[in-house]
């Protein structure tokens, strides 16, 4: 592989790794501290385990992402160089704040951990709730860096070099909140269905108990509400990529032409070389509803652009459509969800409905991998957006691609690791007093 295929590779199996333990980091938290909150207000002891074996999980998860964030920090500066010298100064401030807000987490964690005997039961639950707030803060704050790349604003260009930077407009870019709340609320989802769908497994494994009860219904809660949000996110992100970047949108779709009143497609797969999208189920003016609410409006197609200049329309297209289908069949199953905890509690009797979870719990994670990929290649061959080509950002170093294999290993080892880590000591079988029903 050459040095920019390699180094693309790479990043996006370190982000890809990555991004599991950050969505993780932000929603764990919040689940740990609702727990505690729950049992202070109750005195259930399935509440009380069930919070300190998910602060075990924060614990490991956090240590784990700590490492691979700190790779990707690197990566930044050894596989983008030129990239780097130039953003740099503009991208600088949303990662302090990053690191403030992870030292921040780190702190907090250590005394919600440690503290339970030690602290005032009020100051241990703000503790769990600091940590969540700072694990969520951390993502903001990286999120608002990748969106400054998809609308660069806040510095004069002049002769190659930013000028002017304006710290704050550059991280309150045009895209930043759209994406930040996408992405937010993507973590939530992803992380709550993932929790629930491992305590439906070990419901239906071991039998009708409270701990697991208890757990899938505040992850499924927190899940749940996250992804019948994420329409409302995902219409201003749309609206956003049809003025900011068009075609971004247009490959999204497989809009090959532009169009007046043009069709949403559902499906299908975009053939480059004839301009056409095959195989797609299309709605009418769809497309241009949802970029602008207008059905005549004028949705801008691949044509306007040299084909150069043009992402992977037919791998941006697919990661749109598996992010698309996935977020579709995890609202149905919410709602699905709440209007049988309406009609009949507790849910854990409903042994279609546990293994139901089981299998649409992954698809949280596998919308957010994608959502990421449509993110990424949808700004090629852009790094940054209309200023600066990938491929004039990446390194001449040679030997790239020994780094991609042996980093490779190194995340195989450290995903097995985090494995029995949480196998052992964070889902593993309650003591039998929890295990009763109440």
């Amino acid at each position: 592989m050459d040095n920019l295929l390699t180094a693309r590779s790479l990043m996006g199996l370190t982000l890809a790794f990555h991004i599991i333990f950050a969505a993780v980091g932000v929603s764990l938290p919040l689940m740990m501290t609702v727990a505690e909150w729950r049992w202070r207000g109750t005195k259930d002891p399935a509440y009380l385990l069930l919070a300190k074996r998910w602060a075990k999980g924060t614990a490991i998860l956090f240590a784990v992402g700590a490492v691979s964030g700190t790779v990707l920090s690197f990566e930044l500066g050894l596989l983008w160089p030129r990239f780097m010298e130039h953003a740099g100064a503009v991208i600088g401030m949303p990662f302090s704040l990053e690191g403030f807000a992870f030292f921040t987490e780190a702190i907090f964690l250590g005394i919600y951990l440690y503290g339970w005997d030690r602290v005032p039961a009020t100051l241990h639950l703000a503790s769990g709730a600091i940590v969540a707030i700072s694990g969520a803060l951390s993502a903001v704050f990286v999120t608002f860096a990748n969106a400054w790349m998809n609308t660069p604003t806040g510095f004069d260009l002049l002769q190659g070099k930013f000028v002017n930077i304006h710290p704050f407009a550059a991280m309150l870019s045009p895209a930043a909140v759209p994406q930040v709340v996408h992405m937010v609320l993507a973590a939530y989802t992803a992380a709550g269905f993932a929790t629930a769908g491992i305590h439906g497994w070990l419901l239906l494994r071991r039998g009708r108990n409270r701990f697991d009860e208890v757990a899938i219904a505040i992850a499924l809660t927190i899940g749940g509400v996250a992804v019948l949000a994420q329409s409302v996110s995902g219409d201003a992100l749309a609206q956003m990529d049809a003025t900011r970047q068009p075609m971004k949108l247009a490959s999204l779709e497989g809009q090959f032409h532009t169009e007046k009143g043009a069709p949403l497609r559902i499906g299908g797969l975009p053939y480059p070389n004839e301009r056409k999208t095959k195989y797609a189920l299309e709605i009418p003016y769809g497309l241009s509803l949802l970029a602008f609410h207008r059905a005549d409006s004028v949705v801008a197609g691949l044509d306007q652009e040299p084909q150069s200049d043009w992402p992977n329309v037919r791998m941006v297209h697919i990661s749109f459509q598996i992010m698309v289908g996935c977020g579709g069949l995890l609202s149905l199953f919410a709602l699905i969800s709440a209007w049988l905890a309406w009609r009949s509690r507790p849910l854990g009797i409903h042994k279609t409905f546990l293994k139901a979870l089981v299998l649409v719990s992954p698809l949280g994670f596998l919308a957010l991998e994608a959502g990421w990929m449509v993110t990424e290649l949808g700004r090629q061959p852009w790094v940054i957006y209309k200023i600066m080509r990938t491929s004039e950002a990446v390194t001449s170093t040679a030997n790239v691609n020994v780094t991609f294999f042996a980093l490779t290993g190194v995340y195989f080892v450290l995903g097995i690791t985090v494995i029995w880590l949480l196998s052992r000591h964070v889902i593993g079988s309650p003591r039998q007093q929890e295990l009763e029903v109440s």
